[in-house]
């Protein structure tokens, strides 16, 4: 990930379009895109890309994903009440950008997921509805049945924090989590919801929440079908799942299981969903949380 950080850094376009066209669309692109995505100063000059490249679909992948991201910077994670009127134009303005230019790409590029993952999140933030949302989804998994990062952004947009429910975000994410191949990364929407749920708990009641027998039976029940399966293999992503398996072990007291998680991450912590404790120190509380489990 770093080289094509680098390369977007430095608006190297040629080094970036290289990295890109090496892991195609069958092999979960998603993550590199958005590594470039995330890039501050992308905007600045993927345009010249896109018009250097007129009938090519990627630079406007680039172009369309950065929008997304340079949308949601605008936004900011506040909640709702905290972000200003202006900061809710920039934002939207920058989302329906970023769709014009997704659809495109989706036109040019039928059999691409990656616009759809896209599509997903602009959805959430200019709230297209729940059909609308809905269908996205739908046309991501045609392409890609098991893809993560699709599901990632389904579970994200049925919690309950972005008007779905509890109820509805469980179901999802266990249906999805043992629908999916033995050993899939999928698992982690099941660890993924009960975060999710825990967060959205007052102090007292997020940890009794996370005790309950019927949340560890679960998350137990997905990690065997997933991380802790024989047929687990390290796809792109496979750092983040077991980090999240991890963290939810740790917070239920289940240090067998935690410590487990932690030894097949090799040391390696991701940003979330530690990012959750600690003030915000995704390392400090990986360190943490891995000592009291025994490693």
């Amino acid at each position: 990930m770093p080289r094509i950080e680098e390369a977007a850094k430095a608006a190297d376009w040629a080094a970036v379009r290289e990295l890109l066209e090496a892991r195609p669309e069958s092999e979960d692109r998603v993550g590199l895109l958005w590594a470039v995505a995330e890039t501050a100063g992308v905007e600045k000059w993927i345009g010249r890309a896109v018009e250097a490249e007129p009938h090519s679909a990627l630079p406007l992948l680039v172009a369309g994903a950065r929008h997304v991201c340079w949308g949601w910077e605008a936004r900011t994670g506040a909640r709702a009440q905290h972000v200003s009127r202006e900061q809710f134009a920039t934002f939207h303005d920058r989302l329906r950008t970023a769709e014009k230019w997704l659809y495109e790409v989706a036109e040019r590029e039928p059999g691409w997921t990656s616009p759809w993952y896209a599509l997903q999140a602009t959805g959430r933030g200019l709230q297209v509805g729940r059909t609308t949302a809905r269908r996205r989804f739908e046309a991501a998994v045609r392409r890609d049945p098991h893809h993560l990062g699709v599901h990632q952004q389904r579970l994200q947009q049925i919690c309950r924090k972005w008007g779905g429910s509890h109820e509805e975000m469980h179901a999802f994410a266990r249906q999805a989590a043992l629908g999916a191949p033995a050993g899939s990364l999928l698992g982690q929407l099941v660890a993924i919801a009960h975060l999710e749920h825990w967060l959205d708990l007052d102090s007292g009641e997020d940890a009794a929440y996370l005790r309950r027998p019927e949340v560890l039976k679960s998350l137990r029940e997905a990690a065997d079908r997933s991380v802790l399966h024989p047929e687990f293999v390290r796809r792109p992503g496979w750092v983040q799942v077991l980090n999240t398996f991890a963290m939810a072990f740790s917070l239920t007291g289940d240090k067998a299981l935690a410590r487990a998680c932690f030894e097949a991450t090799e040391g390696k912590a991701s940003e979330f969903p530690w990012y959750y404790l600690d003030g915000g120190d995704p390392i400090a509380a990986y360190r943490k949380h891995r000592t009291a489990a025994g490693r």
